[in-house]
């Protein structure tokens, strides 16, 4: 029997519209606020009525391939308004969207097309070169096809109902095979009500930053719009910045994760910016308290630390963070949702101590896509807690005195990076594919406060430093071409052995424990050192942002273990030693010391030959002014 603390504290029945579905509630917003500005992107604005309008084109024309009910639609394309249209597109036509991040490897790609199975895909011309052969026999629709112009704006009928599946989201999966997770509209809807309570849906500017492929843009994107918010799409690499847009725009509400949020803080402008926020979400990985107070410099508004997994619709508990001590609370559950601690015996722990947290309730999605067995060891019945399905995390945590938890971490080996959760198998497995890899294990360093990376370490056949030097490079570039960045190592070193636990077990702890992998030592005797004034400044911009010694003059940032994070910082740095504005895009296409310093070089050069070419006009005006004045 549960504790009645407990039953006190999961007490959270919320009434919500529980006959709709997404499309329903955003169709009904419209409806009510046809004029106001709904989406804003790439220096476009779409008004309710505008966005509503487009999505039934396309819904219709959907539903003319077939598209309905618990069929899945893929959707390859960057951030924009005709990413939005398509995500309601699919909605309105009782499908299902499976996103598909173009920036992912193609062989990423092919493997969630020949799982989910989806018989149509949405993308632009811009995007379709960027998908795998695998796509060649689905139907491909360009959602910014002319002739969709053609199709009836009229509200488009659906079959849908609130218990088909609005979307399936592919993470990582411990056997090397990424699960997609179903998640239906009566989870998503429940959501958007617990949303309601937790943060209010009082109208604003809502930044949406987040790639669709992680489940955190529903609220961005689709929460907002069921409850009349203007939705600024934040644009790709090499566009606008976060700082530029929250000024730009006048924006009220960002959603982040801790990582990106410490990235805005080493721009000195991103982090003023933040200042003029009314809200700000951090969530998908542990909030560090040093962050806290960090933002708490420049930003006097509402900070709420979220928490949930992609099985339990997006946000599952939430917590407004006030005065941070030791460690930042993940707060109490929200609407029509249960949180349990449990022992190795599923029987409750006692307030205090450390249990696996379980998920029940109105958000506990419907499972993995065709992986039944699965599904069935992750979604448990237990006796005592109903008769629903409950979702066994994996995570640590425990119920503090207040109700409120806090969250300790895996009971797995499961990892947490930049908001996006890892298995570390899947990665193992690939790397054990490779001629030369005997046995990999991947793991976690945080060897600088705040900046995790992944690192492998590995036995392989190959012990001399030169041969271990052309194994890392061949097992990068083996990563690179099939895993998402996230989940490429940035280190791979090569052990005589994987230490081993009394029991047998690799030891992931005592790997832990060794001196952290010195990521420039080949670096620094292969190749030549920074010889101008512009390397050096190049140079010691990634040698502070990376951690490292030294930087040699052709080295690759990125094989170095450079990630979005540590290039964030680098431009900040390059940019407060040089003076001047850079694009972020430049670190991305100029990826050596030698490169880099040459181009930001030459647009000295042009700056100087500009600024020359204006002097000189300005002084033929003078001078054709003094004639004109001393003419007779």
């Amino acid at each position: 029997m549960l504790p009645a603390q407990l039953l006190e504290w999961n007490r959270t029945e919320t009434d919500y519209p529980r006959s709709s579905t997404i499309a329903d509630l955003f169709a009904a917003q419209a409806a009510r606020t046809p004029d106001a500005a709904a989406v804003i992107a790439q220096g476009r604005t779409l008004t309710y009525r505008d966005l509503d309008e487009s999505a039934n084109r396309l819904a219709r024309r959907l539903q003319q391939l077939g598209v309905g009910p618990d069929k899945l639609v893929g959707i390859a394309m960057g951030r924009s308004e005709t990413l939005v249209v398509s995500l309601l597109g699919i909605l309105k036509a009782g499908g299902a969207y499976v996103p598909l991040d173009p920036t992912y490897p193609q062989d990423r790609l092919s493997l969630v097309i020949e799982d989910s199975e989806m018989p149509v895909l949405l993308t632009t011309a811009s995007s379709r070169a960027h998908l795998p052969p695998a796509a060649a026999g689905l139907t491909i629709l360009d959602a910014e096809d002319a002739d969709l112009g053609r199709e009836s704006a009229e509200t488009v009928v659906s079959s849908a109902t609130p218990e088909n599946i609005a979307y399936v989201i592919y993470t990582s999966g411990s056997t090397g095979k990424p699960k997609g997770v179903m998640v239906e509209n009566r989870n998503v809807v429940n959501f958007f009500t617990g949303m309601d309570r937790a943060i209010g849906c009082a109208p604003g500017v809502w930044l949406a930053v987040t790639s669709v492929s992680f489940d955190i843009s529903v609220l961005e994107l689709l929460w907002t719009l069921t409850r009349g918010f203007t939705v600024a799409v934040h644009g790709d690499e090499g566009s606008a910045t976060i700082a530029d847009e929250i000024t730009r725009y006048r924006v009220t509400h960002l959603q982040m994760t801790p990582s990106l949020a410490r990235m805005l803080t080493l721009d000195p402008r991103a982090y003023a910016a933040l200042g003029s926020l009314k809200q700000m979400l951090l969530g998908g990985e542990a909030v560090p308290a040093a962050l806290i107070h960090h933002l708490r410099q420049v930003f006097k508004g509402e900070i709420h630390n979220m928490y949930g997994p992609t099985e339990t619709t997006i946000w599952s508990t939430t917590c407004r963070v006030e005065d941070v001590d030791t460690s930042v609370s993940i707060g109490k559950p929200i609407a029509n949702t249960q949180i349990y601690m449990l022992d190795s015996d599923l029987h409750s722990v006692p307030v205090g101590e450390i249990g696996e947290l379980f998920i029940g309730g109105d958000g506990v999605a419907r499972g993995y896509w065709r992986r039944p067995e699965l599904t069935a060891e992750r979604f448990v019945v237990i006796p005592g807690l109903g008769s629903d399905r409950i979702y066994r995390t994996g995570d640590l945590a425990r119920f503090r005195h207040d109700g409120n938890i806090e969250f300790l971490g895996r009971a797995d080996d499961q990892i947490k990076l930049r908001g996006h959760r890892i298995e570390p198998g899947e990665i193992e497995a690939l790397l054990e594919k490779c001629p030369c890899v005997r046995q990999a294990v991947v793991v976690l360093r945080e060897d600088r406060e705040g900046d995790k990376r992944l690192v492998a370490y590995l036995v392989a056949d190959a012990t001399d430093s030169v041969a271990a030097l052309r194994a890392a490079g061949d097992l990068r570039a083996a990563a690179g071409a099939k895993l998402p960045e996230t989940m490429v190592p940035s280190a791979f070193v090569f052990l005589d052995e994987l230490p081993l636990t009394g029991n047998g077990k690799i030891d992931r702890k005592a790997l832990l424990k060794l001196p952290p992998p010195n990521l420039a030592s080949a670096a620094a005797s292969h190749t030549a050192e920074p010889a101008s004034e512009m390397e050096r400044v190049v140079a010691r911009a990634w040698q502070q942002a990376l951690g490292i010694p030294a930087v040699g003059l052709n080295d690759n940032f990125f094989d170095l273990g450079a990630h979005s994070l540590t290039v964030a910082e680098a431009h900040a740095k390059l940019q407060e030693a040089l003076g001047r504005e850079i694009a972020l895009l430049d670190l991305f296409q100029f990826t050596t010391v030698s490169a880099l310093a040459a181009h930001l070089d030459a647009q000295s050069g042009q700056a100087q030959a500009a600024a020359s070419q204006i002097s000189e006009r300005a002084a033929r005006r003078r001078m054709a002014r003094q004639r004109e004045t001393t003419t007779p």
